[in-house]
């Protein structure tokens, strides 16, 4: 297939480009710089100039292609909020240009959206249109899609990790180093669901070949690490104290992570191994998070 990605030089894109090209596809990836161009032109893909505040041009850069994989996703989350509905117009866009036809059209939400009331894991066939998380609007704009007949299917992130990178547990190296401590809330029992990097873009390679319209995926290898643990092999490499601290104390500690920092969030891929027969095997992100070099 011609497969266009929005998000081709990211973290999790700049791996997704060549698993795609190394089974057959052929990759139009979406850059905003000379840079990513020239990175993915060496990556043996075409690259497509064009931005997420631009959709039109992401619209007939989509039309050009037998699928889409939509990753890029604005992550200042001090307009959160801005950028979940920005996210919905892209989305839009980019239906527009598979209307009328079974072109797949992968769109990327996170696992929170399959989140239950009651502390179980978030499963793939939960859906919820009311979730508190902003992040629901590109779940609901790619429904809309689906009811206007767009194969639409959805891959919904975790901790996305690897040595060098780990999803919202990075921004809490920065925030560590500047507090001289690692803290976590409470007894720190909450959980975040995780997956190794390699095994995430195995499954989007999966879901855009052979994946259901209306389908939810997730990309989940552990289905809930502990806030503690993760704190602790922080504070092994970072060489500084743990502590806990209250959850009145974390928005002041954490700053805007302190929407998160709290936050019990398990995830089960159950449903998607199932269905895809896809098996994660990956590194944990707590062997990651030990190997990574904070120095």
């Amino acid at each position: 297939m011609r497969i266009f990605v929005t998000g081709a030089t990211g973290f999790i894109g700049s791996a997704l480009v060549p698993e795609l090209i190394g089974a057959g596809h052929q990759v139009i990836g979406v850059t905003r710089s000379e840079a990513g161009a020239q990175a993915l032109e060496a990556a043996g893909a075409q690259a497509y100039r064009g931005t997420l505040e631009a959709p039109a041009g992401l619209r007939e850069g989509a039309a050009q292609a037998d699928a889409v994989i939509h990753l890029a996703f604005d992550h200042d989350f001090s307009r959160f909020v801005d950028n979940c509905q920005k996210d919905a117009r892209v989305i839009a866009a980019l239906g527009e240009a598979l209307a009328g036809s079974a072109r797949p059209l992968l769109i990327t939400s996170g696992t929170g959206i399959g989140g239950g009331d009651h502390g179980e894991p978030a499963r793939e066939d939960v859906f919820n249109p009311r979730h508190p998380n902003p992040r629901i609007a590109s779940e609901i704009a790619g429904n809309a899609l689906i009811e206007q007949g767009v194969n639409v299917s959805f891959v919904r992130l975790p901790q996305v990790h690897n040595p060098y990178r780990q999803g919202l547990v990075s921004p809490l190296v920065a925030i560590a180093r500047e507090k001289g401590k690692v803290a976590y809330v409470g007894d720190g029992a909450n959980r975040w669901p995780a997956g190794h990097l390699s095994d995430v873009v195995t499954l989007y390679r999966l879901a855009v070949e052979k994946g259901a319209r209306g389908a939810r995926y997730h990309a989940v290898g552990e289905e809930g690490v502990t806030s503690r643990a993760i704190a602790e092999s922080l504070g092994r490499g970072l060489k500084l104290p743990v502590v806990s601290i209250s959850p009145e104390e974390a928005p002041a500690h954490f700053g805007w992570m302190g929407l998160f920092a709290g936050l019990d969030m398990p995830a089960s891929s159950a449903q998607t191994q199932a269905a895809l027969g896809w098996r994660p095997s990956g590194p944990t992100l707590i062997a990651d998070l030990d190997e990574a070099k904070f120095a």
